[in-house]
């Protein structure tokens, strides 16, 4: 949701405009009923420090969206541009920071104020579930979240997408361009601001819905402003967790579940139990979790949770190489996936059966070494190396979501070091970091890239000096480039027409070879002779 403008003053005509058009967007959305613009113009004027001036009277007593005196919010698809004057005025006012994070906070504020209120969304969505079904409830929440501008819909449209064929399957890149930068100001003022106790705990602790956020000068530190967030209270494993919505969405309705209380990552019985629950109340979704270790986890570990959605991944349509059974489970059948990254497929009609054989294979796993490929599952010390990043979802006969079959998606996961590789034996390695260096987690794991935004530019600048024929000398003195010169001179070399028409084709591809290596180097079993005698043996222990 865009609210970085420069601050300038706001007219009362202005002020009023943008009052009356979002409480229209939101009455036109359904997130408040048309009886209550009146309330609504007032409650945002008060938001922004304002006592005035009001809406005409035509606008007061309009009685639908066709009235003359309805604003053009009513129709609008977003409510960015009304937003960033109110914020305007706030920041005028004195209300909120002159930065970009202040001026969301106080967006964030008038989109709490004008949509329901947690317990009223709750029964909408358990209604909606109970009569309609669970693909309904979804829908009409993800709309919900989408049109409250909890989901940032602007912000994601300016993610960089591209598809790239590999041997092991079209694998899907992100450039991600929707998460805000930090403004130098708060950086700085973060640097001085005294420690404190946080509130909420974490961004992922149920205690953040409704939070007004707070600035890089407060004791506790940045955190970001959650007043239009709204939770469905869920139970999995006989706990209570929490259904949002990523702010910052990777994949259709990406979604995440959480636990109700701030505990670490664990993947075990429980954990695998969870998983299976949620595919049980929303059977269209997917679910998965992060590994539960440092290097193969993702990136908050502080808090259990899970990931899903609507999106089927590149993992999930990758061809069989191996099929194989597990003794003492007769209702459940194996696969060793073609993919890079070492993943067993276990399908089955018994979900009883289907969980025992998962914490069966994840215990099996967690104990296994095997030194002539690099795994170790503890050292001396005994500190463990080993763990998986699993994936539940259901299926019909033909593979179509929300079926009756159980199928899970183990990702066999080793966190060991070495001299030459310090980050991770198993992590992306150093030939590859000029394009991403960062733990290979959940969602890449199932073939989604999501790259740094450093590489607009600095791929930019490379298309435009291959187009140019710079020299690897040439681009590895220029400073976007140098990162990348090496690799940009071997794209040059196997693509001697490179021009303008195709090289952004050739540099996007490149990108995408990439990414497939990394996921290479993140498979603990390599897809040579030794490295497939090597998972059959572990499959074999099974």
């Amino acid at each position: 949701m865009g609210v970085e403008r420069d601050s300038a003053a706001i007219d009362g005509t202005s002020l009023v405009d943008a009052a009356t058009g979002i409480v229209d967007y939101a009455a036109s959305h359904g997130l408040i009923g048309w009886a209550d613009r009146v309330w609504g113009a007032n409650a945002v004027v008060e938001a922004v420090g304002a006592t005035g001036p009001g809406p005409s009277e035509a606008w007061v007593l309009a009685e639908g969206t066709g009235s003359p005196a309805v604003t053009q919010g009513a129709t609008a698809e977003a409510p960015d541009d009304l937003l960033a004057t109110l914020a305007e005025v706030a920041v005028a006012n004195g209300c909120t920071a002159d930065t970009a994070s202040g001026r969301d906070r106080i967006a964030m504020r008038v989109m709490g104020l004008l949509m329901p209120k947690p317990s009223e969304v709750e029964a909408t969505f358990k209604g909606l579930l109970a009569q309609d079904g669970p693909k309904a409830a979804t829908d009409w929440f993800y709309r919900t979240c989408c049109d409250a501008g909890y989901v940032r819909r602007t912000a994601i449209a300016r993610n960089v997408c591209w598809d790239t064929k590999t041997s092991w399957g079209s694998l899907e890149i992100t450039i991600n361009l929707s998460k805000p930068e930090k403004d130098p100001r708060e950086i700085a003022a973060a640097g001085k601001a005294p420690a404190g106790e946080k509130y909420p705990a974490c961004q992922l602790c149920i205690e953040n819905e409704g939070y007004p956020g707070r600035a890089a000068t407060d004791p506790m530190g940045a955190h970001p402003a959650r007043q239009n967030l709204r939770i469905i209270p869920i139970s999995l494993g006989g706990e209570r967790w929490g259904l949002q919505y990523s702010p910052y969405a990777y994949f259709s309705e990406h979604c995440i579940a959480m636990s109700a209380s701030h505990r670490p990552m664990h993947v075990d019985h429980a954990s695998l139990s969870c998983l299976f629950d949620f595919v049980d109340l929303l059977p269209h979704y997917f679910i998965g979790s992060n590994a539960d270790l440092p290097v193969v986890g993702g990136s908050i570990l502080s808090h259990d949770h899970f990931q899903g959605g609507a999106h089927v991944f590149p993992m999930m349509r990758a061809t069989t190489a191996e099929r194989f059974s597990l003794p003492g489970y007769p209702e459940v059948s194996g696969e060793v996936l073609h993919w890079p990254l070492s993943v067993l497929r276990l399908s089955s009609a018994s979900r009883e059966q289907l969980l025992d054989a998962c914490v069966h294979v994840v215990a099996a796993w967690r104990a296994w070494s095997d030194e002539s490929v690099s795994v170790v599952a503890h050292d001396a010390d005994g500190t463990p190396h080993n763990t998986v990043t699993p994936i539940v979802r259901r299926v019909d006969g033909k593979g179509n979501v929300g079926g009756s079959t159980y199928e899970a998606y183990l990702a066999l996961r080793c966190n060991v070091t070495s001299p030459e590789h310090p980050l991770g034996v198993f992590h992306p390695h150093e030939e590859w970091h000029h394009i991403k260096r960062e733990n290979i987690g959940l969602i890449e794991v199932m073939g989604l890239a999501i790259l740094p935004p450093r590489l607009v530019g600095e791929l930019g600048r490379v298309e435009e000096l291959l187009v140019s024929g710079a020299s690897e000398e040439q681009m590895a003195a220029d400073p976007l480039a140098s990162s990348h010169a090496a690799w940009a001179a071997q794209l040059a070399a196997e693509n001697p027409g490179l021009s303008a028409k195709n090289v952004r084709e050739v540099v996007r591809d490149g990108v995408g070879q990439v990414f497939s290596h990394v996921l290479e180097d993140a498979g603990v079993f390599k897809w040579d002779d030794e490295g497939r005698a090597a998972q059959m043996r572990f499959v074999a222990s099974l």
